[in-house]
């Protein structure tokens, strides 16, 4: 192999290689027995041999150096001799294993200086890119889905492992307008065209993109601009943010406390208590009902009074004399109660009796007595009071308009203090929770308008939500079809109501910034909770991971911050941290896209294993990526400033070896084309006053688009036999 030799290691560190070329070599090409060779371009490859290894080493640096030489016989000094040199990171080693060489990620066995170093060759890079045809697919360990060309060998595919994409959590990062947004979608499509074995097609995926800027809807349904056809199979589901609504009821308690801001020592804990009997009780009159703090305070003194107690609560004193009263202070005690059945009309009872001009002892029999009772009460009550604080965060049903107007006034009334204080201090909040009720960009999105009780099914509408945004909603049998979901399904016109949605858009770019957060991390756990409930359902076999789901993550920065925007930390970073971390196990994954990866959290990208990198210009986000990635990519990552469009380095457990990949063009794109300035400016005005007037009766009304909602009913309208039939 002398005739492939190009120079000799004359450095070498843990990751990286100085080679030396051979002096007899003046120009970046060597000629070889089949071909011509490149032998010093950046991107391209060396090969050093290690025993009956080979070691791949990508070139990041080529330099030229003036040495000086000084003859050991005269001391003389002879005229400067250049020497070229290259700089080049290892990657991976091609093995030779019963005779068959494969490609592994990573390096163990390293050259020493004067190793021999080879100019790359067809078979090399065979195996780097892993041409070979394979009669079977690994779906766990191959890399076969193609997504780009490698600029520096034009001839050869770029290949990930869908799997370890997807199942591992992946980045996608990068400047605006650098090709992120036709990245995700190009890969989408690549999935879907993908030739797989016996001819099959994908049938069941399940991914979820939130689409933060509206563009995506453009590349995976046929309302494109160069009308382009989808797969059928794919039977996109676009959710507009109009029709995105996520009821209030699945919420929690944190989605209430970072929505409403409660301050911490006060408002916080009648915040609470009042969803609480709120979700407990559909009714005021169907909880238990409770004694004020004063009544029970009271009652505590009587249980524990001596005769003197009793004298001073039962009688008047009239001219040094004590004289019986029958409107006494525990008689106005048992009146103030006001049940009439069950634990409390039995204490108003003996709270009479003890009120009554009887003798001490038989005064005594009854306190004791109520002592009893009131054991129970208050056993019963505190057990009341952590069933009802453990439905806090369950998904059920209930009145907000309720929650405001009557629930907060009995979590006062049960709370300790002066209830006129409370009230004066909970006044903030109650402005703050009635007016996301009487703002309707806020209480649409989370229905907190909605003031009927679903209850047409046992689940409070959460069976039907999931099946809605996983895109199972055509499993709804038809005479549950009644619900709010139904109508957004039923007005989409572009599915097959008889087939899965194997991608759902779900449009954020209108939702308010006020409630992104909330709606986002809300949808999150969601999801991520009902995966790990598959397996705890008796009657069903399902596994953990028999539903994979992809969570694309569009400009994730403006939902899962690394600093929060408030004293609260963001309720969309904690979900979308934990899936990050706990979300594997249960088959959900996140592939996050961002331009300002140095404002995204960081327990969130720390967790992805792998990474396309875009150009990125900002040298804060430049030093964040070399601070997440392995440090033997850093000379790698040196090219981020200077990618063209289109352009990335790929790295990560889903791809064979770093590199730096053309990403194939999406076709359809999505809408996220660079504005034509001075074309359209060269143009006459194309807007008039009717589309001033419609653009802003849409903004008012918070609704479509009317010519667009005209268009959907009238082809609802041509479908609903059609659809009819399929029930």
């Amino acid at each position: 192999m002398s005739e492939r030799r190009i120079g000799k290691i004359i450095s070498v560190d843990s990751f990286r290689v100085v080679v030396q070329l051979d002096s007899n070599i003046k120009s970046l090409y060597k000629s070889g027995f089949n071909d011509i060779y490149e032998i010093a371009r950046i991107n391209s490859y060396i090969i050093i041999p290690v025993g009956a290894d080979r070691l791949v080493a990508i070139i990041t640096r080529v330099k030229i150096q003036d040495e000086t030489e000084i003859e050991k016989t005269s001391g003389s000094i002879t005229l400067p001799k250049a020497e070229r040199y290259l700089v080049a990171t290892l990657l991976g080693t091609i093995e030779s294993k019963s005779g068959q060489p494969q490609y592994i990620q990573g390096v163990y066995n390293y050259p020493i200086l004067d190793n021999p170093v080879w100019y790359v060759v067809k078979e090399d890079l065979d195996e780097i890119f892993d041409t070979k045809e394979k009669k079977t697919i690994s779906f766990e360990d191959d890399y076969y889905l193609p997504i780009g060309i490698s600029p520096a060998f034009s001839d050869y595919h770029v290949k990930i492992n869908p799997d370890k994409f997807f199942g591992k959590h992946a980045a996608i990062l990068g400047n605006t307008g650098s090709g992120k947004s036709c990245t995700v979608s190009a890969i989408l499509q690549e999935l879907f065209k993908h030739p797989y074995p016996e001819n099959k097609k994908l049938q069941s995926s399940n991914i979820i993109i939130f689409d933060t800027n509206g563009e995506y809807k453009q590349a995976f349904t046929d309302e494109n601009k160069k009308g382009i056809k989808v797969p059928e199979e794919i039977n996109t589901f676009y959710i507009s943010s109009e029709e995105l609504k996520v009821p209030y009821w699945f919420m929690n308690y944190d989605d209430f406390d970072f929505l409403f801001q409660p301050s911490e020592l006060t408002q916080a804990p009648i915040l609470k208590r009042s969803i609480a009997l709120a979700k407990d009780n559909a009714s005021a009159g169907t909880q238990m009902e409770f004694l004020s703090i004063p009544v029970e305070s009271e009652i505590e003194h009587i249980l524990n009074g001596d005769a003197d107690y009793f004298l001073s609560r039962k009688c008047i004193k009239e001219y040094g004399n004590w004289k019986y009263n029958a409107n006494n202070i525990i008689k106005q005690l048992a009146n103030s109660i006001s049940a009439t059945t069950g634990i409390l009309a039995e204490i108003k009872k003996l709270l009479s009796d003890i009120s009554l001009d009887e003798d001490f002892d038989v005064c005594l029999g009854h306190v004791n007595t109520l002592r009893t009772k009131f054991d129970d009460y208050s056993r019963q009550k505190q057990s009341s009071v952590i069933n009802s604080d453990r439905n806090v965060d369950l998904p059920k049903w209930f009145s907000y308009d309720r929650l405001i107007s009557q629930f907060i006034e009995v979590a006062i009334q049960e709370s300790e203090g002066s209830s006129s204080r409370l009230r004066e201090n909970l006044a903030t909040l109650k402005l703050r929770l009635h007016a996301y009720l009487t703002d309707d960009r806020l209480s649409s999105p989370l229905l907190l308008n909605r003031n009927v009780e679903e209850k047409e099914d046992d689940n409070y509408l959460l069976n039907k939500f999931l099946a809605f945004v996983l895109g199972h909603f055509f499993l709804v049998p038809k005479d549950k079809l009644t619900c709010l979901f139904s109508e957004t399904f039923n007005k989409n016109g572009k599915i097959k109501k008889d087939k899965k949605s194997q991608i759902i858009i779900i449009d954020l770019s209108l939702l308010p910034f006020e409630v992104l957060e909330t709606v986002t991390g809300l949808i999150g756990r969601i999801i991520l909770e009902f995966t790990a409930r598959i397996t705890k359902v008796e009657q069903q076999s399902k596994q953990r991971g028999d539903i994979p789901i992809a969570l694309i993550l569009e400009e994730a920065q403006n939902y899962i911050p690394e600093k929060d925007r408030s004293d609260r930390v963001s309720i969309s970073k904690k979900v979308f941290e934990r899936i990050a971390r706990e979300g594997r196990k249960f088959g959900v994954s996140l592939l996050i896209s961002s331009q300002r990866p140095s404002e995204l959290s960081k327990t969130v990208l720390s967790q992805c294993n792998s990474f396309i990198i875009h150009r990125l210009q900002n040298p804060e986000d430049q030093r964040y990526i070399r601070q997440l990635v392995s440090s033997a990519n850093e000379d790698i990552l040196q090219q981020l400033p200077i990618l063209p469009q289109q352009q990335a380095i790929i790295m990560g457990d889903a791809v064979r070896t770093p590199v730096q990949v053309r990403i194939n063009n999406a076709s359809p794109k999505p809408d996220s084309d660079n504005p034509q300035f001075i074309k359209k400016w060269l143009e006459a005005p194309s807007f008039n006053y009717d589309d001033f007037h419609a653009i802003a009766k849409t903004w008012v009304d918070g609704g479509i688009k009317k010519d667009r909602a005209a268009k959907e009913e009238e082809k609802n309208e041509e479908e609903a036999s059609d659809f009819d039939d399929l029930f």
